[in-house]
């Protein structure tokens, strides 16, 4: 395994925040490896600080951080930085990257094969946001922990 995940750790608990943070280097690997992160923070939110998240949070935010972190990968040289924090009953999905170029999400087609992982990330999300960094870029996604239902059921 070609994969690397250098500085996370363990969940640094603050007045009604949580927060872990890891630099993703190397191969496809990584975004296994940052889905079993994203899914081991939560687990660790409800087990250790009493958080709810339902089944639906876990799964998209497992969803989120595979496609947020594979576009880095694919697109942006060097390391990806992810960022997951708990801030009150949401969590926030912070990906970090190397390229200044924005994403744009490409209007749906259903013969497009591929490229469909912003538009899924934008639909499952309370809130999406990039900011142009001096180097780079963050992408951040919201989802919230309690909800079962997504915005478009609402």
């Amino acid at each position: 395994m070609n994969s690397l995940i250098k500085g996370g750790g363990r969940m640094a608990p603050q007045r009604g925040r949580m927060e872990t943070a890891v630099a993703l280097e190397g191969d496809s690997y990584c975004i296994a490896e940052a889905r079993h992160l994203a899914a081991g923070f939560l687990t660790e939110a409800q087990a250790e600080h009493g958080l709810p998240v339902t089944a639906r949070a876990m799964d998209l935010t497992q969803l989120v951080v595979s496609e947020l972190v594979t576009n880095a990968m694919k697109y942006a040289p060097g390391p990806v930085l992810l960022d997951l924090r708990i801030v009150g009953g949401t969590l926030e999905v912070s990906v970090w990257d190397s390229d200044p170029v924005l994403p744009i999400a490409r209007a749906a087609d259903p013969g497009r094969v591929g490229q469909h992982g912003l538009e899924i990330v934008m639909a499952v999300c309370e809130g999406f946001e990039v900011q142009r960094e001096p180097v780079g870029k963050h992408i951040t996604a919201r989802i919230a922990l309690l909800s079962d239902l997504g915005p478009a059921a609402r």
